[in-house]
């Protein structure tokens, strides 16, 4: 029994739901999200509250039950209030910002700088640089109304230069990540 999926969805006043078929089409004042039910899944809007049901107790509809669940929550809460993921660019000369073309321009220890063009629906944004225990650490902000596709801008800049574990001051990393230490080698004595 998935007790994800039996939880009912609340839908805000701002948010209008279209329902075709197997098509969710979800529309609030940050933009418009749709997405299609897998089959074996229903979904109801019964006085602005989404039900998710299955339709057997098939192995594979009872997997999809709680995902359909959760991925039309993330689309409810995205058009209504949006989603946010915070990176901070560590290290001593290590420089992020926005040009005017809204990409983001990194110098993080290459020869050159790294240019990284946001998709479609995603913001990218970069605050004031602060000192954290003697290191330089430029916050940078991605936010949009696709939580999936959020977390996957977020994770495609951290690789861009991911967090150095030797020295573990250097790198791009996640807002509140911590990087363990590990020692070098020892020398031969």
């Amino acid at each position: 029994m998935s007790r994800i999926g039996l939880q009912p969805i609340p839908v805000p006043d701002k948010v209008q739901i279209a329902l075709n078929n197997s098509d969710v089409q979800v529309d609030g004042p940050k933009g418009s999200l749709n997405w299609r039910v897998p089959d074996g899944i229903n979904v109801t809007l019964e006085e602005n509250v989404l039900i998710v049901q299955r339709k057997s107790e098939l192995k594979h509809h009872k997997a999809l039950h709680g995902l359909t669940r959760s991925l039309i929550a993330n689309m409810v809460t995205g058009v209504s209030e949006g989603f946010e993921k915070k990176l901070r660019v560590v290290g001593t000369g290590y420089r992020a910002e926005v040009n005017r073309e809204s990409n983001l321009v990194l110098d993080v220890g290459y020869s050159h700088s790294v240019t990284y063009s946001p998709p479609d629906g995603i913001t990218l944004s970069v605050e004031a640089t602060e000192s954290i225990d003697g290191q330089t650490h430029t916050p940078v902000i991605i936010s949009g109304i696709d939580k999936q596709l959020v977390g996957q801008v977020a994770a495609s800049i951290r690789q861009i230069k991911k967090p150095e574990i030797y020295k573990p001051c250097k790198g791009i990393r996640y807002d509140g990540e911590r990087v363990r230490d590990k020692e070098g080698k020892a020398a031969a004595g």
